[in-house]
């Protein structure tokens, strides 16, 4: 990946200062590729302990907006980075101002993360970054491959389950583990009842926090496995995007698979 990034060819932009993204998983990037003095405004997830993937000291550096156009137009970027959840009426107002605007969608694979990377990097005017983003992302991968293929679930708060077609798989069978929400069908993000589970129980559950209601259905489900599946810890913040984040999954799912 990072050879073909090195030879690409792009062409020169103009390096902003007004730098706005309302997308939490775009400011994890941000804080790698752009310098803080080009930042005007990030996305207000990235304020929130519980939804945040960037440091809070770095985020608390920052004015944070919503989803609105207004709250974009106000701070008078020349840069307005966005993606899904995003209103489409927010990015078409924006672009009818006439601001440069790069949208980005939910990459379900490492290599179209580091595309996004890329992406974001060259809009903020740094590609050197971004490559060096992504030549850290390839070597946190090759640490942590491995070839087995321990049946495993990530079970997020409310149930939810990463299935087939998700980033969340795909670093799961890279680092030596077989992915039990795509094994009972799931395609994407779903909600998973405890019957599957029980009935064909993985190895290891990753339980990345929820409630408490939750985790007693969590565990009163592997009670009733017990000998059979291990609870491993997998924080909740190591699934909300790829970026940096990957970093420190594929380094916890090895630790994981080495535990076992």
């Amino acid at each position: 990946m990072i050879g073909a990034l090195l030879l690409m060819a792009s062409a020169p932009v103009s390096v902003p200062s007004r730098i706005v993204s309302n997308n939490p998983c775009i400011d994890a990037i941000l804080a790698e590729v752009a310098a803080p003095a080009q930042i005007a405004a990030i996305s207000h997830y990235s304020n929130n302990p519980r939804a945040t993937s960037v440091d809070l000291k770095w985020a608390r550096r920052f004015r944070t907006i919503g989803d609105t156009a207004e709250e974009v137009l106000m701070m008078h970027p020349d840069l307005f980075l966005t993606g899904i959840p995003a209103p489409t009426a927010t990015t078409w107002a924006v672009k009818r101002a006439n601001i440069r605007t790069v949208s980005v969608g939910v990459a379900n694979t490492i290599a179209e993360n580091q595309a996004q990377i890329m992406t974001i990097a060259e809009a903020v005017g740094n590609r050197a970054a971004g490559v060096k983003l992504v030549a850290r992302i390839d070597a946190a991968v090759r640490d942590a491959r491995a070839t087995t293929k321990i049946p495993a679930l990530i079970w997020q708060g409310g149930g939810l389950v990463p299935g087939q077609d998700s980033l969340a798989s795909e670093m799961l069978k890279l680092s030596g583990f077989r992915n039990m929400g795509a094994a009972y069908g799931l395609v994407g993000w779903g909600t998973l009842p405890l019957e599957p589970v029980i009935m064909n129980p993985p190895r290891v559950v990753l339980s990345s926090g929820g409630n408490e209601r939750d985790m007693v259905q969590r565990h009163s489900a592997l009670a009733r496995l017990k000998g059979r599946t291990t609870l491993a810890d997998f924080p909740e913040d190591m699934l909300f995007c790829g970026g940096p984040t990957i970093i420190r999954a594929m380094a916890r799912l090895k630790q994981i698979r080495m535990g076992l």
